[in-house]
């Protein structure tokens, strides 16, 4: 089995550092989340057979890519166009992209700017198209026109502080490791590898510029909207709508893979500060609903599907988050038919 090997690929961009196996085959480039790098995508990679070219990248501001800010008032566009960039300097027209998570609304911006250089796309737990808070139903409505309940101002603090640190350990439950094994994967499960997933999420920068992000007051509840810059901003509703997926042309199959326990993008996400209103976790909550994310998903893919498109959702069972991670072998072969179509 070839090994992996990591490299710096200077683009007219950015710099960014990738994992790869071989230079030959059919391109496949994995996108990693929120808090994390593409050691997550490291199993994945020397799962694929021979006949494809895997490629993990690291985001703007994760892992060994150069930390520059983001530009949140372009929704994920700057990580959309870093990773047209990398593929241009590899001598790449097109690609199979597998998002995850948040890389998951990184590859349809990347699909809805350049369909044409998409062979197929595979989501993973994606963010949803309407981003992540701020919105309700499966349309996606605003819940304030100033996106109040998303961007920088809804992250926890102590976790920003405890990643910031580089704390490895678990004794608070907002540490990375304890997040890790509570909310990415479904516990009792502690993923193999452990230690270099806490690891490369210790790589996140953080700031205003990075993770999460600037914010500003808002009149409406919770009393915080989204800012310019920053992570949670560029996921913030007011910046980032993938929500006309339907008008891409060509449009290549989508496979969308999820867990179903799911507690990051979820009906009733534990990081949606609307849900933890409802239940007594954000005082003073007024009513509003808890975002939909799946449903909004749903919504967005069946009339992707009702224009043309092949669309396979995947529901698996006792998973969390990280699916590729839980169930690699489930994921695995979900992933090849997609490749293979």
């Amino acid at each position: 089995m070839n090994a992996l090997r990591t490299r710096r690929v200077a683009t007219a961009r950015l710099t960014q550092q990738i994992t790869d196996l071989r230079d030959e085959g059919e391109p496949v480039l994995f996108v990693h989340g929120n808090v994390s790098t593409s050691a997550f995508w490291h199993t994945s990679l020397t799962a694929l057979p021979d006949r494809y070219r895997p490629i993990a990248v690291d985001l703007r501001g994760f892992g060994g890519t150069d930390p520059l800010p983001v530009d949140a008032t372009r929704g994920v566009r700057d990580y959309a166009d870093d990773l047209a960039a990398l593929l241009d300097t590899l001598g790449i027209d097109g690609a199979h992209l597998v998002g995850w998570s948040m890389g998951g609304g990184v590859a349809m911006q990347f699909l809805r700017d350049r369909p044409a250089a998409v062979r197929s796309l595979s989501l993973v737990s994606p963010v949803s198209p309407y981003g992540f808070g701020g919105t309700r139903g499966p349309e996606g409505t605003l819940n304030s026109p100033d996106g109040a309940g998303s961007g920088g101002g809804t992250a926890n603090p102590e976790f920003v502080r405890l990643l910031a640190e580089g704390d490895r350990g678990e004794d608070s439950p907002l540490s990375p490791r304890a997040v890790l094994a509570s909310c990415y994967v479904k516990p009792p499960l502690r993923p193999a590898h452990e230690d270099t997933y806490v690891e490369a999420m210790l790589t996140t920068r953080t700031g205003d510029g990075h993770y999460p992000g600037d914010s500003t007051p808002s009149d409406a509840w919770p009393g915080v909207a989204p800012g310019t810059r920053g992570v949670l901003n560029c996921l913030a509703p007011v910046h980032f709508r993938v929500d006309d997926l339907h008008l891409v042309e060509p449009k290549p199959p989508v496979l969308w893979i999820r867990g179903e326990d799911d507690v990051i993008v979820a009906d009733t996400s534990l990081f949606d500060l609307a849900h933890l209103g409802s239940v007594g976790a954000v005082p003073g909550w007024d009513g509003t609903p808890a975002q939909p994310m799946v449903a909004q998903t749903r919504h967005v893919l069946d009339r992707y599907a009702a224009a043309g498109g092949s669309v396979r959702e995947v529901a698996v069972p006792g998973a969390g988050h990280a699916v590729h991670l839980e169930r690699p072998e489930e994921f695995g072969a979900a992933l090849a038919e997609v490749l293979s179509a």
